[in-house]
């Protein structure tokens, strides 16, 4: 959608509306909720004047910051803690395809953040929205943003995954390894945890996933479809963060940096960093891999 006066496929408006109710839904956990902005964000939309609307480039980039925006002022509502959730508790008639995608145990670990951690971290880190973007959604600074971005992730972290010792952490990572080297679907799925999720951080600057995938199946799939092995690349154990994850090279060049957050002998979270921004320090000899 480029211009607001053209007349624009019903699949493309069908998709944006998705892509909306997507962004609703992972800032709030509620379908009810997601559906309630988006009308809200619509109707912004038409009390634009025509001008104002045919100003805008980029309708969809406009509809998605408005959308966050609501999102992030009823997350701040001192009465939606006593009611988050309840969208989610909702009879099995009322489930979407939405909320399958994401497990009920991040939803409450969402729940831990705080309004504009949750905000940071869904605008830029789930969706990839523009820093500067999401600075303006919540009234923060790029750097803060960045700064919220990355305490939301740790948050969650720290949430989801309970202790295990370095030994366990290590076996599970070969393991890991070797399903994805072999391209043994099997094997990698039964290391990990049913709701595992896995997230994609390609900074907008590779096409990579978009959103998080949830599932043993739907992960292992995009797993071994990314590390597809070839005789140009390697996968190789290695540390990252300080614990065992995946290093992935095309060339001898770093192109995936995998880390993995373990409990019970499964993997809960996969964290992908296909970012060539960030990558760029592994590919540097004369300094030390984070």
């Amino acid at each position: 959608m480029d211009h607001s006066d053209d007349a624009v496929p019903i699949s493309e408006l069908l998709d944006e509306r998705k892509h909306l109710l997507d962004v609703a839904y992972w800032m709030l956990g509620s379908s009810s909720a997601a559906e309630s902005v988006i009308d809200e964000t619509y109707r912004q939309w038409y009390q634009l004047s025509d001008a104002e609307r045919a100003g805008i480039v980029a309708p969809r980039a406009w509809l998605a910051k408005a959308a966050g925006g609501i999102c992030l002022a009823r997350l701040a509502m001192p009465e939606r803690s006593a009611s988050a959730g309840g969208g989610r508790t909702a009879g099995t008639a009322e489930r979407s395809a939405l909320e399958e995608e994401i497990s009920e145990v991040l939803l409450n670990a969402l729940d831990s953040l705080s309004p504009q951690e949750r905000a940071a971290f869904v605008l830029n880190g789930v969706f990839g929205m523009e820093p500067g973007t999401v600075a303006d959604v919540v009234g923060q600074s790029e750097p803060e943003v960045a700064e919220l971005t990355l305490r939301a992730r740790d948050s969650l972290r720290a949430r989801r995954a309970r202790p295990t010792t370095a030994a366990e952490h290590d076996a599970v990572a070969v393991r890991i390894r070797r399903a994805c080297v072999t391209q043994d679907e099997a094997l990698l799925a039964s290391l990990m945890a049913p709701d595992v999720t896995a997230f994609f951080d390609g900074g907008g600057k590779i096409r990579a996933m978009i959103k998080p995938v949830h599932g043993t199946e739907r992960v292992a799939r995009c797993l071994l479809g990314l590390l597809d092995s070839g005789s140009r690349t390697t996968l190789r154990s290695q540390s990252v963060n300080g614990r065992t994850g995946l290093v992935m090279r095309y060339d001898q060049q770093v192109v995936a940096v995998i880390s993995l957050d373990i409990a019970a002998h499964r993997v809960v979270q996969v964290w992908v960093v296909l970012n060539p921004d960030k990558l760029r320090s592994w590919n540097q000899p004369s300094i030390a891999n984070p």
